[in-house]
Order: structure tokens, then sequence, then C-alpha cells
């Protein structure tokens, strides 16, 4: 079975499952929140080199361990997800221990459960990896907004009283996570225990700089999740454009070969048809021409210097930026920018930005070949049509077919 393709495979199937079966309801537990436990998931696993089948066994878990709240709701959601997982296996592998090894490690996610080996750890580690972070207070409301929709209604106090308590009861499994993790934990867990006590209300609001607070260049889940749906879905859109300019590049390259290879040569036999050859050629060779230089890459100087990156103009995530630069002032260079926040979040920016912009001038292109392909190709059908029934319509012409096809 092809690593590559089969954790393609996954993500897309469940992706699909997300889109398919969207639930408002779900504010917490839905694409975003399993996006962000593949990720932690390949963090966490990551640092324990596992191997490819207990690396596969995690990453499979990982996507499927809250599909089943698609069909079930939170009760029970752990077999629906485990169901869900094995019908889609069944096109990929008849290794039963492996597919079992994928079920106990969604089961290990319910909470409390059992957590019996690294492989269950990681992921329960990263399904609750927010609770050590300082996304905890965003997500901890989302929680909460979806406990409620379900009719069951509690107010911030008494929400508090069920985290706190929730809180008391979790551990981090993994020693990576208790020391990467814990003590934010016990900051949030402190902030629950006061609000648990309080009769007031806090606000919930959440606003951008306390989003950005975090200068360690850590970046929140849901903006995280948003900068890399955005440039995934710009980067598939450019595929898409690619594969558009092929198609046309093909197909006129093709007409062009046998323009040249056949119907020149029956002009002398038929020179009626020379206009309407020389607008076909003319038609497919304007097409491939545009469609070229649609997809032609455009590279940039390749150096930038410490004063770039002092005022933060230089774009250090696209290698156009830096391609001939020495990797240790490339370096020292990508480190000072994720020591700045504000610096990391312009570059992601300024990268999706200047994605869209290229895909614009793309897409433009690629528009302009087909309706020039498109309407090039009906004019010259009609011309070759025209030439034919007038040139054997003139009196003294031979109405009779011309031996030998120019096709």
């Amino acid at each position: 079975m092809n690593s590559d393709h089969f954790y393609k495979q996954t993500e897309e199937y469940v992706t699909a499952l997300f889109n398919e079966h969207q639930n408002p309801a779900l504010v917490f537990h839905n694409l975003e929140h399993t996006l962000a436990v593949v990720e932690h998931t390949k963090e966490i696993a990551g640092h324990y080199y596992l191997s490819e089948n207990d690396m596969m066994a995690v990453y499979v878990a990982a996507w499927f361990h809250d599909t089943g709240y698609l069909f079930t709701g939170s009760n029970h959601h752990e077999e629906k997800s485990v169901e869900l997982m094995r019908v889609f296996l069944k096109d990929f592998t008849q290794d039963e221990k492996l597919v079992n090894k994928m079920e106990e490690c969604i089961l290990a996610t319910h909470a409390p459960g059992k957590h019996e080996g690294l492989l269950q750890q990681i992921i329960c580690d990263a399904d609750t990896y927010h609770l050590g972070t300082r996304e905890f207070k965003v997500a901890n409301r989302w929680v909460r907004e979806e406990h409620n929709s379900s009719g069951v209604i509690m107010d911030e106090q008494e929400w508090a009283v069920k985290t706190k308590a929730f809180m008391d009861a979790h551990q981090f499994y993994t020693k990576y996570c208790k020391d990467l993790l814990n003590k934010r934990k016990k900051k949030n867990m402190k902030k629950i225990k006061t609000k648990a006590g309080e009769n007031g209300h806090d606000n919930h609001n959440l606003s951008l700089s306390d989003m950005e607070k975090d200068k360690t260049g850590l970046m929140s889940k849901g903006i995280q999740t948003m900068l890399r749906m955005t440039s995934g879905n710009h980067l598939r859109l450019s595929d898409m454009a690619d594969s558009k300019a092929h198609i046309l590049i093909s197909v006129n390259a093709i007409i062009i070969s046998v323009i040249l290879s056949v119907l020149l040569r029956k002009l002398e036999e038929v020179p009626y048809l020379a206009l309407p050859t020389v607008l076909f050629l003319l038609v497919a060779v304007t097409t491939i021409v545009i469609s070229i230089i649609a997809t032609r890459p455009k590279v940039s100087g390749g150096v930038f210097t410490r004063q770039d990156i002092l005022d933060k103009k230089t774009n250090l995530l696209f290698f156009g930026n830096f391609y001939r630069t020495s990797y240790e002032d490339y370096n020292v260079a990508m480190r000072e920018m994720m020591r700045d926040a504000d610096y990391l979040y312009g570059s992601l920016i300024k990268d999706i930005y200047t994605l869209g912009t290229v895909l614009g001038r793309k897409y433009k292109l690629i528009r302009l070949a087909y309706n020039i392909f498109m309407i090039g190709i009906v004019a010259s059908v009609l011309a070759f049509g025209v030439a034919y029934y007038f040139y054997h319509a003139t009196p003294g012409n031979v109405t009779a077919p011309v031996s030998g096809s120019p096709f």
C-alpha cells in the first residue's frame, strides 16, 4: 500500500464527510478541530520516531476520531467513528491487526478511557492538546456553545464547574506533552477554578489581540487552520489552472502536427483550402502561446538584505526571495521572523495575497486562451465549409471529389 496515496485518500475522504454532512451545531467537533488533532498527532508522533505502521494507525485514527459526531451526536460517537473508518479501509488493507490498532486508538479518545500503549496516549494527548495552550479559552467557549445547542443550557459559572471537573480528571500521557503543555494547563485550570467560584460573568468575546498575544511564534488554532486551508485552496486552484493549460497545449499541438504533416501537402491539389488552413493554424499557435504564458514561472532576484528583514519587507516563505542567499543568512532571517509574530503573520498573509494575484493573472490568460480556441475552431470549421461550398459552386470547377482527403 502506497503510504502517500493512502494518506491523501484518507484526508480527502474525511474532509468530504464533514463537507457533505455539515452540522452548524458542531461548533467545536468539526473539521477544524479534526485538522488540528491531525497536526498535533504528527507533531507528537514525530517526536517518538514511530514505525510506518504505527504512524499510519495514529494518522487514520486522528482523521476519523470525531466523524461519528456527524451521525450520532456526542453519545457513543467513537463507535460510529470506528464503523466509518472500517468501511473506508475495506478498499485499502486487509491487515486486521493494523485496523484493530486504529480502532483501539479511536476508542481510547472516549473520556475517561483506557490509554494502553504509546499510540493511544498520542491520540488522546493530540485530542486534548488545547487544554495546555493559549487557545483553551476560545476552545472551551466553543465546547460550551456546542453543548448548549443540544438543549441542556448551562450558564458560564455552571460550565466553569463542569470544565473544572473535567480538567481535574484529565492528564497528559506522553512525556512530550507533559513537558510542553502542563505548565500552561495549570494556568488555565487556575482561571477556571476562579471562575467556578464566582457569580459574575466573564467576557468571552475574542479579540484579535487575544489571538496574537503569543509572541513565541505559535499561532492560534483558528488562524493557523484558516491560513493553511486558504493556501491549500489557492495551490489546488493553481494546479487546476496548470492542468487546463496543459490540455490546451496538448490538443493544439496535435492539431498543428496534423496540419503540418497532412493538410499542407494537399494544398497544391486543393488550393481553395489555403485560407481556412492558415486560419486554423493561427488559432492553434495563438492558443498555445497564451497557455504557455499563463503557466510560465516568474522568478525574482533570490536575495534579500539585512535591512529588508528589519523592515519586514521580505517574504521568507517564498523561494524566489531567497534561493540565491546562503543558508546561514537564511537561517538567521527565518529564526528572527519566527520570533516576531507580526512578521510571521504578515509573511503568511502576503504569501496568500501573492498566490491570489498570480492565480488572477493565470486564470485570466487561460480564459482568453479558451475563448480564442473556442471561437477560432468554430470559425475555422465554417471557413473550410464555405471554401469547399463556393469552390464547387463555381462553374468550370470539378465537382467530383478530389482524390485523397486533405484530412
